[in-house]
């Protein structure tokens, strides 16, 4: 698995799962909504912290400096 995601995409992947969660906390989204934030706000975390995307690999998008 090599890494293709670059620091900006990390800190905005990270940065929306903050606010999904702060959303969630204050109460501000809540039920199917929030479940979906949440699903969302968890892979953006996952996704960011290991430094890779699935999803770039078929569009051969690689966001890293080389």
């Amino acid at each position: 698995m090599e890494k293709n995601m670059g620091t900006v995409d990390k800190i905005i992947r990270s940065t929306f799962a903050i606010l999904i969660g702060v959303l969630y906390y204050t109460g501000l989204i809540n039920g199917t909504l929030a479940i979906v934030l949440g699903a969302f706000a968890g892979i953006f975390i996952l996704t960011s912290f290991a430094s890779f995307c699935p999803l770039y690999l078929p569009f051969g998008i690689n966001t890293r400096k080389k």
